[in-house]
């Protein structure tokens, strides 16, 4: 710890007042005593200050586990969705292993998917380690630890359920790419475009009525806009309509339903949705639907997936999944709580 020294003398009460510190015969103001204040460190006691690197801890077995077969999963999707929630989920089991980083089983669970136990990487630190596909395979998993019936991508594996490793992981990445790059002078002026007319009709509804609907008029603004800026297709003139939105919703739940919370019962959800996929055939029309509007929008950009060597049908079924569940799915629920924000 360094040490400082101070060389300020000891000041005593003057006898004599201050005022009487100049003479009688001069009209000088009183002078006073500055005392300097200096501090020093020895060399030897910064040399104990100097920076500790970083500690190197024994490595330690990954602590956690998945239980008994069959009970465990099936306790842990208990407590996942209704005994603890998500966070609580998490929080419990750091503070049960001491550790960021454990085993554990996330939902689904059985009769969903085959295995699972996952390592959960909790912290910072570790995180990065999900980037390095040298330790890390992404094959056929979506979000959790289980990748939804083929059929409901018209039997593809679509980029979301490719390792990186896969040959055509890169070739869609390209076609994606290419798509943005041809279409990007678009994209701000169809912004403008469908989002002012979006808020002229709130506005209009709230002056006429005093209330506005922003949750369905944000999914239509949403899918109007992405049609528009990326393919240059305006779905209400097509056979689509205004169903699209619509169409998307019964498809993505299809997709999560294994890993979601409805408010149904408990029991009721818990021996359907979560233990069990619903089957492809419910939306297998509404799918379609989709499809047709996509396959004669896209135009040139199927040209260039035959140029890279992918097939039309591969490259709509991926080009339909990633703006209809990524792009889609982000603008509904990010740009309306965006708008939370800014109105509180």
């Amino acid at each position: 710890m360094a040490s400082t020294r101070s060389p300020l003398p000891q000041l005593n009460e003057p006898s004599t007042p201050w005022h009487h510190l100049s003479t009688p015969h001069s009209r000088r103001r009183p002078r006073r005593l500055i005392c300097p204040i200096a501090a020093t460190t020895s060399g030897r006691e910064l040399a104990k200050e100097a920076v500790i690197g970083p500690v190197k801890l024994p490595i330690r077995k990954i602590p956690g586990g998945g239980g008994i077969p069959l009970i465990g999963p099936l306790r842990d999707r208990l407590d996942y969705f209704y005994n603890q929630g998500p966070d609580d989920f998490f929080r419990s089991r750091i503070r049960k292993y001491h550790s960021t980083v454990y085993w554990a089983n996330l939902p689904p669970g059985p009769l969903v998917a085959r295995d699972s136990r996952v390592i959960l990487l909790l912290d910072g630190k570790s995180f990065p380690v999900l980037f390095d596909v040298t330790k890390v395979e992404k094959k056929d998993l979506f979000t959790g630890t289980f990748m939804p019936p083929a059929e409901l991508t018209g039997r593809y594996r679509t980029i979301p359920y490719l390792d990186p490793s896969e040959l055509s992981h890169a070739k869609l990445k390209k076609l994606m790419f290419f798509l943005l790059k041809s279409r990007r002078d678009h994209v701000i002026p169809e912004f403008r475009s469908t989002y002012g007319k979006l808020f002229d009709a709130l506005e209009l509804g709230i002056s006429s009525r005093g209330t506005a609907d922003f949750g369905a008029a944000n999914e239509h603004a949403a899918f109007d806009f992405l049609s528009r800026a990326l393919y240059g297709v305006s779905p209400r003139e097509t056979e689509l309509g205004l169903d699209g939105p619509r169409l998307v919703r019964r498809w993505v739940l299809s997709l999560l339903g294994p890993i979601l919370t409805l408010g149904l019962p408990r029991l009721l959800e818990y021996v359907t949705i979560h233990t069990l996929q619903l089957p492809p055939f419910f939306i297998r029309e509404d799918y379609t639907r989709l499809y047709n509007f996509f396959y004669s929008a896209l135009g040139h950009v199927l040209d260039e997936a035959d140029r890279i060597g992918l097939s039309r049908e591969e490259a709509c079924h991926n080009l339909l999944f990633v703006t209809c569940f990524n792009a889609f799915g982000g603008i509904k629920i990010f740009f309306s709580n965006l708008l939370k924000w800014i109105g509180r």
